[in-house]
C-alpha cells in the first residue's frame, strides 16, 4: 500500500487533532507540550494549520503521521527551521513513513531556509537513527529538557544543513 504525504489544511484540524491528542497522551516524554494543554477546540488546530506546515502521511483516508515545519522568526534567526511535532502511529511504525515525513519537511524547508533544527529524545533511539541517516548531526544535549511525571527527560539537539 502506497503513503501519500501532503501538507494538511486547516479543514483537516480535526484530523490533525486526533493524532495529535493522540501522540501526547501516550508519547509525553516525546513532546514539549502537554495533552492538557492541548485538549482544545478545532480553532487552535485550524490556527496552527494555517501558521506552521504539518505534514500528514496518509494510507487511504487514514492519518497515519505526522510532522511540522516552523522557519524560525526575526530577521537574524530567518535562516533557520525547525522539524517538530513527528509522531507516527504504532502500526506504521517500521514501515518507512517516518522517513517519507521527515523527508517532506527537508524538501519543503529546501526552499525557505539553510538549516532544520530539531530537539529528540535521548531515549528515543530509532528516532535518533533516523535524523542521523537523513543527515542530522547532534551539536548538543539538553540535559532535563523535560520533566514527566517526576522524571527528567534530556534532549539531543540536532541540526542539517541544507546550503
Amino acid at each position: 500500500m502506497n503513503d501519500l504525504i501532503r501538507p494538511l489544511r486547516p479543514d483537516e484540524a480535526e484530523l490533525y487533532r486526533d493524532i495529535r491528542l493522540e501522540a501526547l497522551r501516550l508519547h509525553p516524554e516525546a513532546f514539549g507540550a502537554d495533552f492538557e494543554s492541548e485538549a482544545n477546540d478545532l480553532t487552535f488546530f485550524r490556527q496552527r494549520l494555517t501558521s506552521n506546515v504539518v505534514f500528514g502521511g496518509f494510507r487511504g483516508n487514514a492519518v497515519l503521521g505526522v510532522v511540522g515545519f516552523m522557519p524560525q522568526g526575526g530577521a537574524k534567526r530567518a535562516h533557520k527551521g525547525t522539524l517538530w511535532g513527528m509522531y507516527v502511529r504504532a502500526e506504521a511504525r517500521g514501515s518507512g513513513l517516518s522517513r517519507l515525513l521527515a523527508e517532506a519537511v527537508l524538501a519543503h524547508g529546501q526552499d525557505y531556509v539553510e538549516l532544520i533544527q530539531l530537539s529528540v529524545a535521548a531515549e528515543n533511539v530509532p528516532a535518533r537513527r533516523l535524523y542521523a541517516a537523513l543527515g542530522f548531526e547532534p551539536y548538543g544535549v539538553e540535559a532535563r529538557a523535560l520533566k514527566v511525571d517526576g522524571r527528567y527527560v534530556d534532549e539531543v539537539l540536532m541540526v542539517k544543513m541544507l546550503r
